[in-house]
């Protein structure tokens, strides 16, 4: 077995509690559109059982679909997991992606230092993490700021956005364009 691979950082202390497989789309109308997506993030059972988790362990939390990660408000699904992983019941959570996680720091910071406190793994499409380990840590740190920056993005570019806030847009975009 190599160190640092997936099959490395997950324990016999992991495998004892849930692996929680957290299912978020941003809208409604995502859910109906993009179906392959949807049916990506349930299978990632299919991962966890992979990794060592009996079916009976896996836990699917999707209460948040239609809802955006711009902020832990509002979101059920994402609290109840937040829940579960500062009670130690979960061994390691499992995303798409972590944007599907939290697309703001604070969110995102909240729930690493929860997962290094109660040693809980992180696992995406791209690898399996432990918010504990220095270099785990910070690759997952750059993960959420890219998704904040994706998701201020989007605001920023939204129509709606400009016509509340026309010289927030015009900041930010001079910003860019100078950078």
């Amino acid at each position: 077995m190599l160190p640092g691979t997936a099959a490395s950082k997950v324990t016999a202390a992991h495998l004892s509690r849930r692996a929680v497989i957290y299912v978020r789309q941003s809208t409604l109308a995502q859910t109906v559109r993009n179906t392959e997506s949807l049916l990506r993030q349930y299978d990632l059972a299919g991962r966890a059982r992979q990794l060592g988790w009996a079916e009976h362990q896996i836990v699917v939390v999707d209460d948040d679909l239609g809802r955006s990660g711009a902020s832990a408000r509002g979101r059920k699904g994402f609290s109840d997991l937040v829940a579960d992983v500062g009670l130690g019941r979960a061994g390691i959570v499992l995303s798409l992606e972590c944007s599907r996680l939290a697309r703001n720091n604070t969110d995102w910071y909240r729930l690493l230092d929860l997962c290094a406190l109660t040693d809980t793994l992180i696992a995406d499409a791209d690898g399996v993490y432990h918010p504990a380990g220095y270099n785990d840590r910070l690759v997952l740190g750059l993960k959420g700021t890219l998704s904040e920056m994706l998701c201020r993005r989007l605001i920023f570019s939204s129509n709606k956005f400009s016509l509340l806030f026309p010289q927030v847009r015009t900041v930010a975009y001079a910003s860019v364009a100078a950078a």
